[in-house]
């Protein structure tokens, strides 16, 4: 097969359709060998009932249904699992990222690339606060991290199927693909696109799940949070030194410099705030590295398949279960 799209939907009911319609004229346009996988995950509406609909009359429609909603990221990871075009494409189904780029990263593909991601220069249709924190986060990421993460980038790209395997064999349970792909290396480039306004519904990635994605890539890339830990650490011990030999000469010299000090309730409090907030700090930070080490020994799998279209039952999923 020439090219596998993966397309994670959940209740994205309204814009199936409009999706199924816009990637079909564009990959016609550039092969007839295609696959439209579609990962269910857990969707509450309609939603699995348009793609199946569609799969019946469309046999290059395929689909994957989860047991529950089990999040955006490990939804692609599973249909990484099942996509075998010599090229993949991940992109979502809100029609904010526009499938006619693809023609053009396929382009670059088939040029000796082996990764195409796309840039976003603008984004339409979101709050200025989900805007300041984006570009926050991506830009502590691009410093904090071990590797080069490219800037303003998402899920939206397309890959070779050798970038693929190596994905499969990445076995973490707290999925940040897109600083995974950029880990693997090789050649990378990209495109750069105006990113539209969502076609229909609401947005699934609220500030929580952006927080907690957000927490993901950090602890997933970089130990600068730990180091940072460590650093108020011996700040606050440096703070502490000054302040007793503060106190000292105080208690000797004090008279002579005509100086007094009042080491009470107040003060007391303040130094205990201040190394408790530290401390708790610090715990939380090594609690979430100790977290993704707890969750990946237990080693349960990464989705459950509750039902997937015929022509994917021949493939055993790599890291989910049936």
């Amino acid at each position: 097969m020439d090219i596998s799209v993966i397309i994670p939907v959940y209740n994205e009911e309204d814009n199936v359709d409009a999706l199924y319609a816009r990637m079909t004229q564009v990959l016609s346009a550039i092969t007839t060998d295609y696959e439209l996988l579609f990962v269910n995950d857990g969707s509450r509406d309609k939603t699995l009932l348009k793609v199946m609909t569609l799969a019946e009359k469309d046999k290059k429609v395929r689909y994957i249904d989860f047991s529950r909603n089990f999040g955006h990221q490990v939804a692609v990871s599973a249909g990484l699992d099942h996509a075998f075009g010599n090229a993949v494409v991940i992109i979502d189904a809100d029609l904010q990222d526009p499938p006619e780029l693809i023609a053009d990263m396929y382009k670059l593909l088939q040029s000796g690339f082996e990764v195409v991601y796309a840039k976003r220069k603008k984004r339409k249709g979101e709050s200025w606060f989900k805007l300041f924190t984006a570009k926050l986060f991506y830009r502590i990421l691009n410093r904090w991290a071990t590797i080069d993460i490219p800037l303003d980038t998402g899920d939206f790209r397309i890959m070779s199927q050798s970038i693929v395997r190596v994905l499969r064999q990445m076995p973490e349970k707290h999925k940040f693909l897109r600083g995974q792909i950029s880990w693997i290396g090789f050649r990378q480039t990209f495109v750069e696109y105006e990113r539209d306004a969502r076609f229909a519904g609401e947005t699934k990635y609220p500030f929580r799940k952006m927080l907690r994605f957000a927490i993901d890539g950090i602890t997933g890339f970089s130990t600068v949070p730990l180091k940072l830990v460590s650093l108020l650490g011996f700040l606050s011990s440096g703070l502490a030194f000054l302040m007793i030999l503060w106190v000292i000469f105080v208690r000797v010299f004090g008279r002579s410099f005509d100086i007094t000090v009042q080491l009470g309730w107040s003060s007391t409090m303040i130094t205990v705030l201040f190394l408790g907030g530290i401390q708790l700090i610090g715990i939380g930070i090594l609690g979430e590295y100790i977290a993704r080490i707890n969750d990946n020994i237990k080693d349960r799998p990464l989705y459950i398949i509750r039902h997937k279209s015929e022509a994917l039952r021949q493939y055993e999923p790599a890291q989910g279960v049936e």
